[in-house]
């Protein structure tokens, strides 16, 4: 079992950046990969990045060249760094971890933390 706490969202405005971070516990041998999805009003809930257990990332078109993910696995700490933010970028961010590779969606869901992006 794993479990995640996010923090670090909040209120910026756009073109101001955040770091989000998420704080796992539990067991991680079975872990395939951890990310980032996120959910707007309204909308469907979509990723934003991964990383593998062998460290490859995976960014969505809208993340890639504006937002970092990085790990420190001393931590067991997921973070998120988002940078010249967008009021599209608005939503609820969860942290996520998947057990299998053909998982049709992570296994483990943080409760979410809100970024919302001012024009």
């Amino acid at each position: 079992q794993v479990h995640l706490v996010e923090s670090g969202g909040g209120l910026v405005q756009s073109g101001g950046s955040l770091r989000l971070s998420c704080a796992a516990s539990g067991t991680f041998y079975n872990i395939y990969d951890m990310g980032w999805y996120r959910q707007a009003p309204g909308k469907q809930r979509e990723l934003v990045a991964s990383i593998t257990s062998s460290g490859d990332i995976n960014y969505a078109p809208s993340a890639k060249g504006r937002f970092t993910l990085s790990r420190d696995n001393d931590d067991n700490t997921l973070y998120l760094q988002m940078n010249s933010l967008k009021p599209d970028d608005t939503a609820v961010y969860y942290c996520t971890g998947r057990r299998f590779r053909w998982s049709r969606e992570p296994e483990y869901w943080g409760q979410g933390t809100q970024v919302t992006v001012s024009s």
